[in-house]
């Protein structure tokens, strides 16, 4: 069944399903499996992005609805993944131009080697049970991502870091003040993210400094958009994703929001009004981080792509990389 979403969509144009999905699970021959996922993502048209590293696998692909669950039935016939669990939305537009699968030391980059969510993790949290939760004025909830995701949207009463990189997260935990008073290891603790990846590694490393009460919101915030009915949520905004889409609504359809292509960082039409904003070229993030030779190549670099679009083409510039 399709999700609520796709009542709004133009019901001549093509949809997209887009499934986003990780299990942590030791793949001590993870190397090996690279060249059978993507050449079986080849063979379906699907395109995205698929991370495999010896904790585990990370992923968000899209396609035809056939060709994706093709996909995720083709992993799952691997014993390593078959009880694997996605989330899925529906689109008009391709969040993805190609198909990647990459090799990594870790499936989401934490930095702290000692830490492993195949041995210890929080206590995961249904979307059903999330708001009771939050709403507990003795939890302390840790948005977990990055600066620019908050700025988009979080839930009501989170508490942002303000980091640049997940990897500055474990840094900014030893420093919070919330969580350096006495008896501060039996403080309730409740951390979200995107897809619940990161908050598997965030939790895990709460666990190892010895915090008793730690939990996470399973399935992440798409899960929760996916579950929850909108007069009953608490987000407030639109979440930033990691593809074409930049950012989805409460109903999971793509957002306001675009990238700027130069600094990757979200924008949108009112952001076009600055002195500092030219399409392909620069942004208020980035206006003064780049050089008047970098912004010349990137004139040129925009004006080559509006020529492949003109010729209903695609760009190498053209892309998220």
């Amino acid at each position: 069944m399709l999700s609520q979403s796709v009542s709004n969509f133009e019901p001549d144009k093509p949809l997209f399903l887009t499934a986003a999905f990780y299990k942590f699970v030791p793949l001590p021959d993870y190397e090996q499996k690279r060249d059978s996922i993507l050449s079986f993502c080849e063979s379906q048209h699907i395109k995205g992005i698929i991370l495999l590293a010896k904790e585990g696998i990370n992923s968000t692909i899209s396609g035809n609805e056939e060709n994706v669950r093709a996909v995720l039935d083709f992993l799952k016939s691997d014993p390593a993944f078959f009880d694997l669990q996605h989330k899925e939305s529906w689109t008009q537009i391709r969040p993805f131009r190609r198909m990647k699968v990459r090799l990594k030391k870790e499936i989401v980059t934490f930095g702290v080697p000692e830490i492993d969510p195949n041995v210890t993790t929080g206590t995961y949290v249904k979307p059903e049970d999330w708001n009771s939760l939050i709403n507990d004025p003795e939890v302390v909830v840790i948005d977990t991502r990055n600066d620019y995701e908050v700025e988009l949207g979080t839930f009501a009463g989170a508490i942002n870091p303000n980091i640049k990189k997940f990897t500055d997260l474990a840094d900014w935990v030893k420093n919070f003040p919330a969580l350096q008073k006495d008896n501060s290891k039996k403080t309730k603790v409740a951390m979200f993210c995107t897809g619940g990846i990161r908050c598997e590694k965030s939790t895990a490393f709460l666990k190892n400094l010895g915090y008793d009460h730690v939990f996470h919101l399973q399935g992440g915030i798409l899960k929760y958009l996916e579950t929850i009915p909108k007069e009953q949520s608490l987000w407030q905004g639109e979440c930033f994703v990691f593809d074409e889409r930049v950012s989805v609504d409460h109903s999971l359809r793509p957002g306001q929001y675009y990238l700027c292509r130069v600094c990757r960082q979200p924008i949108t039409q009112e952001n076009e009004k600055s002195a500092k904003f030219e399409l392909g070229v620069s942004c208020d993030n980035c206006f003064e981080h780049t050089t008047e030779e970098q912004k010349i190549k990137a004139r040129e670099r925009q004006k080559q792509c509006l020529l492949a679009q003109a010729k209903n083409k695609s760009h190498i510039g053209d892309h998220l990389g």
